[in-house]
């Protein structure tokens, strides 16, 4: 065989590599994958009903948040389990086919670790950690382990249609206090011109030690802890198939109503 021959079948063999890999289904890539149910906006407009089930939600990725349909609560996803923060405070796992209207998850491999020795506020944690993060562009997936006090989470209870902007549901929110737990922050931290589809900046859940409590946070001290974070380049969006999605207006700016929401 002269080295022409050969070269050219080196070559032949290198693109189907290449074609092979382009191939490969998203959990087979190694890049880290947000993947994302929904927009924002659209749950601000009142689109409560998703068509999409945990169990389907969990092939997608074992951490993350989101809420469940008729905004019952809030969605924390941890090690692969999908917790559901009910408005009486409790913590249940979540059935594999209860839905989700809007979730966000990935396959979590921290590839960065901090320690945190010193108390920090939510807002001075935020700044704290955009000081340690590289590309603010970038989505982040972040836990934070740690003691926790003065920590405030919320809930909201089932709602029945016809459904209100979240907004006005908002102002009906169960609000729970937690003086000085052990526990577990499960965070987002998405860039500005994600708005729309997610909260910019952070978007925190946490889940106590004993994943007994918990729901979105409104406000909390980190006393000390360890924070593990994944920088995150490529994000997978689905929306939903759905009337309550089709009909729900995204045309408005709501970045005034996702501070109301969120608590900030």
């Amino acid at each position: 065989m002269n080295s022409s021959r050969s070269l050219s079948i080196a070559r032949l063999i290198l693109l189907a590599l290449a074609v092979a890999g382009a191939a490969l289904p998203a959990s087979a890539q190694t890049e880290p994958h947000l993947f994302t149910y929904s927009t924002l906006d659209a749950l601000l407009a009142g689109a409560y009903d998703g068509d999409l089930t945990v169990q389907e939600l969990g092939a997608k990725g074992d951490f993350g948040l989101g809420t469940y349909n008729r905004l019952d609560g809030e969605m924390i996803v941890l090690d692969g389990v999908f917790y559901h923060a009910l408005a009486d405070g409790s913590v249940v796992v979540a059935g594999p086919q209860e839905k989700t209207p809007l979730a966000y998850v990935a396959r979590f491999h921290a590839v960065q670790t901090l320690k945190i020795e010193s108390p920090l506020t939510l807002q001075e944690l935020e700044r704290w950690t955009d000081e340690h993060l590289q590309n603010l562009n970038l989505f982040y997936a972040i836990r934070i382990d740690g003691v926790f006090r003065d920590t405030s989470v919320r809930a909201i209870a089932p709602q029945t249609k016809p459904y209100r902007p979240l907004t006005e549901v908002v102002k009906t929110q169960s609000v729970h206090d937690y003086a000085n737990t052990r526990g577990v922050l499960v965070g987002l931290r998405s860039p500005s011109f994600s708005r729309g589809i997610s909260v910019p900046g952070y978007h925190w859940h946490y889940l106590t030690a004993d994943r007994r409590h918990g729901g979105h946070v409104l406000k909390l001290t980190l006393v000390q802890g360890t924070a593990q974070l994944e920088a995150i380049s490529q994000m997978d969006l689905q929306l939903p198939h759905t009337e309550a999605f089709a009909q729900a207006d995204q045309t408005q700016d709501r970045s005034e109503e996702v501070k109301r929401v969120e608590g900030k």
